[in-house]
């Protein structure tokens, strides 16, 4: 039930960033289709940080160090502007436009899913 409100959570973020940055575009004719995709978006964003991340943050430790953390900045807008190019693979109506667009839209991310977490009491620790 956790990953499902996990799901949730990072759509919900995921909207949220759309409506902010200008950069992240979710299309749809529908309310319902504009979710579907945005749902849809979250599974595979969660599924690239699950595989890609902690190898990221194994190879490239000594940049978390230097950087004392902002690089995390950086390589969490590249993972979504990753989640991107998949989501257009796939044909889903789902686009960040550029590099700056992806950083803003993961800091938003971010700051969302966290604040959510904290709402609804997760308890993953």
């Amino acid at each position: 039930m956790k990953y499902v409100i996990g799901v949730i959570v990072s759509a919900a973020a995921l909207g949220v960033a759309a409506w902010v940055v200008p950069g992240i575009v979710v299309a749809g004719h529908t309310d319902a289709s504009r979710a579907e995709t945005l749902l849809v978006v979250a599974l595979i964003f969660g599924v690239i940080n699950t595989v890609l991340k902690p190898i990221i943050k194994t190879v490239g430790c000594a940049f978390y160090v230097l950087t004392l953390g902002l690089v995390a900045l950086v390589v969490n807008g590249l993972l979504l502007w990753l989640a991107s190019y998949i989501a257009g693979q796939l044909k889903l109506p789902f686009h960040v436009t550029g590099f700056v667009a992806a950083v803003e839209g993961a800091l938003i991310v971010a700051v969302v899913s966290w604040v959510l977490h904290l709402v609804l009491g997760d308890d993953r620790r």
